[in-house]
């Protein structure tokens, strides 16, 4: 009937009244390899604390976080640009530049509200500085020093691959052979 296959189409609809989010503490990460530098950010096992949202909240905790992430992001370029005039881009030192920090730059030289937040936000890329500043503000005592030689290397082997091998497979000088690895000859 009718009813019953409007009942059956009900049922297979998926429907979501909150949203979950575990939050885990920073720490030296060890599992991913950035294009430059050691020190790479990853989390506890264990998450630190819990929190539960109705969808309007977490849609609204998402613009909030995201806009407070865009206006540390324009501080910056502010900050940056600021001491690239000072400095004749670079050319000249400035003692007035080597003071300026991000508490210098006044909010309301920033245009947060006109900037569309869903636009503008994005991941970048993080200096070796930065990570370590976050993993130290994070309560991360000691930072692994040979994760770096250990990124170094890898980042290295992964430049050339392969083998040089042009038309036919001499197994006897073949990397790939060499390496336990059928060659692509």
């Amino acid at each position: 009937t009718l009813q019953q296959q409007s009942k059956r189409l009900r049922g297979r609809n998926v429907h979501f009244e909150s949203v979950t989010v575990y939050y885990f503490n920073r720490r030296q990460g060890f599992t991913s390899v950035p294009t430059q530098g050691g020190s790479t950010l990853g989390m506890s096992p264990r998450h630190s604390g819990v929190k539960r949202f109705t969808l309007r909240e977490f849609a609204m905790e998402q613009k909030r976080s995201h806009r407070n992430m865009l206006r540390d992001h324009l501080k910056e370029e502010k900050l940056n640009a600021i001491k690239l005039k000072l400095t004749k881009n670079g050319t000249v030192s400035s003692v007035e530049a080597d003071t300026l920090t991000l508490d210098d730059i006044s909010e309301d030289d920033l245009d947060v509200d006109n900037t569309e937040v869903d636009d503008y936000f994005f991941l970048q890329p993080l200096t070796t500085r930065r990570r370590r500043a976050l993993l130290r503000a994070s309560g991360v005592r000691r930072i692994d020093v040979e994760e770096k030689h250990e990124l170094r290397s890898l980042r290295m082997s992964r430049e050339e691959c392969g083998c040089r091998c042009r038309g036919v497979c001499d197994p006897e000088t073949c990397a790939c052979s060499l390496a336990g690895i059928k060659c692509q000859v």
